[in-house]
């Protein structure tokens, strides 16, 4: 990759791990599913005002939205609910940390749904180390379903799981043609439609009280930053360093987010969490591949 895709990925690392440290702060003073609804109504807002500044037209297509609908429930408001519910109990850092099991249920997922996914050998040991490393944390802070962190880890868990689903489902909008920017519109757009009653059901604005200029700031953080621009930079690098670079930010997203969190919420990581987060970042280098391709190369030089 060139400096400048460099850059982009890691100022996409930072976005996306923010999310996580904004996060943390709405959930203090929001119901979960309100800051779900901030961060897509907003998100869909910018989004809308890009596609207006750049004179392209929404889509009208019925196939179109339904495949918008489906990406918004399993990219968006499922993984986002589970996720901001989680983090009123985990701290934003070990959220993270689960949620970068996402690459690992997407080769599942992958395998499970789909005839051309294979998991090779290194994308097997990847697997098995990623699940190692939930073992150890999940071992420590959820030993029982009387400890009160045993949900929100499954939660994340489950957000990761959806993660990986919205992988195998996303691969549609390439066969429908979608532009980049509009998918990210209109998945944003239908979760906002999705999410709407469901906090008028269970968590109506009027009992909530008005949030503070410190919320206030995180939620437009989490939807202008972490869900605007990096779905923008995030289909850019797509672009032009292709789908295999990008996924490199996985590797990124927890060192952005436990850093933001001890900077500046005063959290800290246990022994065995950081265990656990090393053994995920194992899998995840496994799963890629690339260190393995270059030691194999390296040692054929060597070798001729």
């Amino acid at each position: 990759m060139t400096a400048t895709e460099w850059a982009l990925l890691v100022l996409l690392s930072l976005l996306w791990g923010g999310s996580f440290f904004f996060a943390k702060i709405a959930v203090a003073a929001l119901p979960p599913l309100t800051v779900v609804l901030a961060r897509v109504w907003l998100a869909a807002l910018a989004l809308a005002l890009v596609l207006r500044w750049r004179g392209t037209a929404w889509p009208r297509d019925g196939a179109v939205w339904r495949a918008f609908v489906g990406m918004g429930l399993l990219n968006n408001l499922i993984p986002f609910a589970l996720l901001f519910w989680g983090q009123t109990v985990l701290s934003s850092g070990l959220a993270s940390v689960l949620n970068a099991m996402t690459p690992v249920f997407s080769l599942l997922v992958a395998h499970v749904l789909t005839a051309d996914e294979t998991l090779a050998v290194h994308k097997i040991v990847g697997i098995g180390l990623g699940i190692a490393g939930v073992v150890v944390l999940v071992g420590v802070e959820a030993v029982s379903q009387a400890n009160p962190a045993f949900l929100p880890i499954l939660a994340c868990l489950g957000a990761a799981l959806s993660y990986g689903l919205a992988s195998v489902f996303g691969r549609r909008f390439k066969r429908l043609g979608i532009d980049p920017v509009v998918g990210a519109f209109g998945q944003v757009a239908a979760t906002s439609l999705m999410v709407a009653p469901l906090v008028l059901a269970f968590a109506p604005p009027w009992r909530s009280a008005m949030p503070d200029a410190s919320t206030w700031a995180a939620l437009i953080g989490l939807a202008l930053l972490s869900t605007a621009l990096a779905y923008v930079l995030f289909f850019r690098l797509l672009a032009t360093a292709g789908a295999v670079n990008t996924s490199l930010v996985t590797l990124l997203i927890p060192v952005s987010a436990i850093l933001l969190g001890a900077l500046v919420l005063g959290e800290r990581m246990s022994g065995p969490q950081a265990g656990g987060m090393v053994l995920i970042g194992a899998g995840l280098i496994a799963i890629d591949g690339r260190i393995g391709a270059w030691l194999r190369a390296g040692s054929r030089r060597s070798g001729a």
